[in-house]
């Protein structure tokens, strides 16, 4: 995992900021007894999946590795499985 920079985005980041922010306030709106303070924060905690997706579709996740990378992987792979 430490070479593969999972997370680790600005799409990541700040969807996962959102819904965090999302989720304190529904924690606080539900101790306070507010229903509508509640389902607010439960909808910012859906907003940040939308916005780290929309950001992820935007370019700024991770970037998907070409198909001659996948390709060449996987010729290793049955190399290594014919070898041993």
């Amino acid at each position: 995992m430490a070479g593969s920079s999972h997370g680790h985005t600005p799409a990541a980041w700040t969807g996962v900021i959102i819904a965090f922010i999302g989720f304190c306030a529904a924690g606080l709106f539900m101790v306070a007894d507010s229903p509508v303070g509640f389902w607010a924060g439960c909808a910012v905690i859906a907003l940040g999946a939308v916005v780290g997706g929309a950001m992820k579709v935007a370019g700024m996740g991770t970037p998907k590795e070409p198909a001659a990378v996948v390709e060449a992987r996987a010729r290793a792979a049955a190399r290594e499985g014919a070898a041993a």
